[in-house]
């Protein structure tokens, strides 16, 4: 495709989306930069194969983070999807809205547009929901979303139980009208596969013919022409290629990777960019700024009855499961892990829940850090409560730490640098320990194994917290959206302040995180960006 009217870097959940969208408007020739190969793969396809995904270097970036003061001083994995559909085919596939509130304090920051009155249709818009058209939701747009109420594994039945004894109102629909209380988890598949953003929106966009997708190509560089974004530089198969955009050039490819090929590209902080010999072409400090992202927390237990751990790890019950899987694509195969959860409060005087609850029905605490060995769950039964709180306020950076685009730019994510951060996670291991007393769980539980018994008192459970939290992987805000370039890096219309023919769209351009998984809002960023981009070319 020679001289496309719009190229797009990244092919994740807001690149697919957006690609999607103004492939179907007929009105423009779009060409997709993707650095990963294609997705054809049976363990990105089968949904819960995505444990093999994430330490796989053909389809993850496998970045890491600078050691963490608030976390023991330990380097967090930070898996990022590098394969055709982004993070969206190597992620849990958690469909979570976020909190209306969430979108109405973008919108009070300065960003007309981005109220939830204003996204709720494209929301609707995207969905091909499960539970049927509604106020909440949509039954025709291209993101099939599956209820798993009833295939999850029994013990899920019993945590709902549990959520309830504990105080917590039963959600039949946690992305509905309120996601309060405890439920069973909405996902993206579809008749058992995955459902990602590339096969949703980008597989029908190059049916099309307006849509051309490149992998393998790794942008090295955004080409300008003064302050006007004209082309893209890439390294493909070892050669380099420029190809230029009539338009526009949209940046999707993620809060590491967008903010590292704006610094790479002369847009970002001046001594930054001076000190790796990068010329300046905007001097903006926010580049790479407003890192944000989830932290949680795990209590495992053993258990008295059969969980997870019993169907998958001997040969006979994967046998049985695979094919299972291979006849009807149903089982196991065909779920994620975090079959349960829900929001809460963490505590009363708060106006709404601020902390995310996930329950897995089975533990691999013989995994090797970073892995998730889904396949080869404990040699025992055993299942995993894990609190995530919703809207952390510690901020971190990414910067590039060197002018060479193969080199992984610097996450400093400063992690519970906040000392509200630390009270909220303390408070939701302290729900998970009430949740574990409640009659239900009392009955199943045979052992706390992690943190175990010694772990009582709240300087305790903080030492614990520090060793063992972890990222869910929901880094976002390193591009932020905002009125004014002194703190943010895209205007309410997704353009790069200070420049033209540039804009930024994926979860970066996030002001603030949102309560819950970030895969949904991403695609929703996409869905956004293509109205805007539509408008403003009529």
């Amino acid at each position: 495709m020679d001289d496309p009217d719009i190229i797009i870097i990244g092919s994740g959940s807001a690149g697919s989306a957006l690609a999607g969208r103004l492939g179907e408007s007929g009105r423009l020739r779009v060409l997709v930069l993707e650095a990963g190969p294609s997705d054809r793969s049976i363990w990105i396809r089968m949904p819960i194969g995505y444990g093999k995904c994430f330490y796989d270097p053909r389809v993850n970036w496998m970045y890491r983070t600078d050691p963490v003061p608030g976390l023991a001083d330990r380097s967090i994995y930070q898996p990022r999807g590098k394969v055709v559909g982004g993070s969206s085919s190597i992620n849990a596939m958690v469909y979570a809205r976020g909190q209306p509130e969430d979108f109405d304090g973008w919108a009070a920051l300065g960003n007309p547009g981005w109220a939830w009155r204003d996204l709720l249709p494209l929301y609707r818009r995207m969905e091909h929901h499960a539970l049927g058209a509604s106020a909440w939701h949509g039954a025709a747009g291209p993101l099939a979303v599956t209820d798993i109420s009833k295939t999850v594994h029994p013990l899920t039945h019993r945590f709902v139980e549990a959520g309830i004894e504990a105080g917590l109102p039963f959600n039949p629909d946690l992305n509905g009208a309120d996601s309060e209380g405890v439920g069973y988890y909405q996902i993206t598949t579809r008749s058992g596969w995955r459902e990602s953003a590339a096969s949703a929106y980008l597989r029908p966009a190059l049916k099309t013919g307006r849509v051309r997708l490149v992998t393998g190509a790794h942008v090295t560089r955004l080409l300008f022409e003064g302050h006007r974004a004209v082309g893209v530089e890439y390294r493909r198969d070892g050669r380099l290629v420029r190809v230029a955009a009539k338009r526009e050039i949209v940046l999707a490819a993620g809060a590491i990777n967008s903010p590292q090929v704006l610094q790479l590209s002369g847009v970002g902080p001046a001594d930054l960019l001076r000190r790796h010999g990068i010329g300046v072409v905007v001097d903006n400090p926010a580049v790479g700024g407003n890192l944000q992202d989830h932290l949680a927390y795990d209590l495992v237990y053993r258990s008295r009855v059969p969980s997870l751990n019993d169907v998958l790890l001997p040969w006979s019950g994967r046998l049985r499961v695979a094919l299972s899987y291979a006849l009807t694509r149903r089982g196991p195969l065909s779920l994620s892990v975090n079959q349960g959860g829900g929001f809460f409060r963490s505590r009363p005087d708060i106006d709404r829940p601020d902390t995310q609850l996930y329950f897995s029905p089975l533990s691999y605490e013989r995994a090797v850090p970073g892995v998730r060995a889904l396949m080869l769950p404990d040699a025992f039964s055993g299942f995993t409560l894990s609190a995530s709180p919703c809207r952390p306020q510690s901020r971190g950076r990414v910067d590039i730490g060197s002018a060479d685009p193969d080199e992984p730019p610097t996450i400093a994510p400063n992690y519970l640098a906040a000392e509200a951060d630390v009270r909220v996670l303390l408070d939701g291991a302290r729900f998970l320990r009430r949740l574990a007393d409640t009659p239900t769980f009392a009955a199943l539980i045979a052992e706390e194994l992690k943190p175990g018994p010694t772990s009582i008192g709240d300087e305790a459970l903080i030492a614990d917290i520090r060793q063992r939290a972890y990222s869910v992987f929901h880094p976002c805000g390193t591009c932020a959206m905002g009125p004014e370039a002194t703190n943010a890096v895209v205007d309410a219309r997704l353009r790069v302040h200070g420049l033209s023919g540039l804009r930024v769209a994926d979860a970066a351009i996030f002001p603030t995180v949102t309560s819950g998984n970030t895969n949904a809002p991403s695609m929703l960023v996409g869905e956004k960006a293509a109205d805007l981009i539509l408008a403003d070319l009529a």
